[in-house]
């Protein structure tokens, strides 16, 4: 029998870096949600978002390759629900709402390289941790 896949929100900063730097920890990351080793919790929002973000011209990805991995990465994700008792308020960066409502609706860890956009005491109950210690609890 096989592990079951951890699932997990990924905040878009954490892709851009994967896919610029794919030695790096986000790197690992964008590698393990393309083969299937990790799903990504998403909703409409952030699936928009992913798509928006990584089609930007001043980044310079490929866009054969963006479009391919992104259409896996949603293909196998775990697509969230958001309930109003999910949503998200006060945050630093009202834009960040979706992943924290996303997590919460999944009950997952949200993956962030921007760790003080998410004020602990803002978005109880969710557990939000840098690429670097989201791997760490994998391996």
């Amino acid at each position: 029998m096989s592990e079951p896949v951890a699932i997990a929100v990924f905040d878009t900063n954490v892709l851009v870096s994967g896919f610029l730097n794919p030695h790096g920890s986000p790197g690992q990351i964008v590698e393990w949600l393309r083969s299937g080793a990790l799903r990504a919790g998403v909703d409409d929002r952030i699936a928009a978002e992913y798509n928006d973000v990584l089609h930007r011209p001043k980044f310079k990805l490929p866009v054969h390759d963006v479009r391919l991995v992104l259409r896996r990465i949603l293909d196998l994700a775990a697509w969230a629900t958001v309930e109003p008792a999910h949503m998200a308020r006060d945050l630093p960066d009202p834009d960040d709402a979706p992943f924290v409502e996303c997590a919460r609706a999944l009950n997952c860890p949200l993956v962030t390289g921007n760790l003080r956009h998410f004020p602990a005491r803002r978005i109880k109950p969710v557990n939000v941790v840098s690429p670097h210690d989201f791997l760490a609890t994998l391996t």
